[in-house]
């Protein structure tokens, strides 16, 4: 019987995290490390092609950056959303990244979240959440199952304070996605 499990980032990522500026101030700036850590995923093959990355909403500080590492860890929620928001949430030592005695955090994904990593944005305590894309590029493209989404997930998300920004370098987004598609590697969809 196993009686933990740790999920963690690729060698490569840490190598790049260390590279990075500790503060990204344009939310275009946060985007584009982003999409650029979820190609570097696909061109390691470690994981699929999607990054997170979370950020003092209004310093742009870098908190956490997120890599999806299902395949490679034998886990269905190492998606880039959980790993970012877990890692910032170790990283400031609070399960709330929302609460009063932090700096309001803000969630950069290449596209919008699963069913799952809706959830996981919902109870982080994220104040704003910025995507790539929100369509069904994604799923066309890769062929990727996104689960499903209410239909006012935005509303719903402005329900509880956090705020959404939607279509930022949706293009750079799909290019990657594409580069996944034509790389032939395994879309890991869950048996039905």
């Amino acid at each position: 019987m196993i009686g933990n499990f740790q999920l963690t980032l690729p060698n490569w990522a840490l190598n790049e995290l260390e590279q990075l500026p500790t503060h990204l101030p344009d939310v275009m700036d946060r985007m584009r490390e982003v999409i650029r850590f979820a190609r570097l995923n696909i061109e390691h093959e470690t994981g699929g092609p999607f990054a997170a990355g979370v950020f003092e909403a209004e310093s742009g500080r870098l908190v956490a950056i997120g890599v999806n590492r299902v395949v490679p860890s034998h886990c269905s929620s190492a998606h880039a959303e959980v790993m970012a928001l877990s890692l910032a949430q170790k990283a400031i030592g609070d399960f709330d990244l929302g609460g009063k005695e932090h700096q309001a955090h803000q969630l950069v994904v290449n596209w919008r979240p699963c069913a799952m990593c809706y959830g996981a944005v919902i109870w982080s305590g994220v104040t704003s959440l910025v995507i790539a894309g929100s369509g069904p590029e994604l799923e066309v493209i890769t062929g990727f199952d996104e689960g499903p989404i209410h239909p006012d997930w935005q509303e719903e998300l402005l329900k509880r304070n956090i705020s959404v920004t939607d279509n930022v370098l949706k293009e750079e987004a799909c290019v990657v996605f594409e580069e996944f598609r034509d790389s032939g590697v395994l879309v890991y969809n869950a048996s039905h």
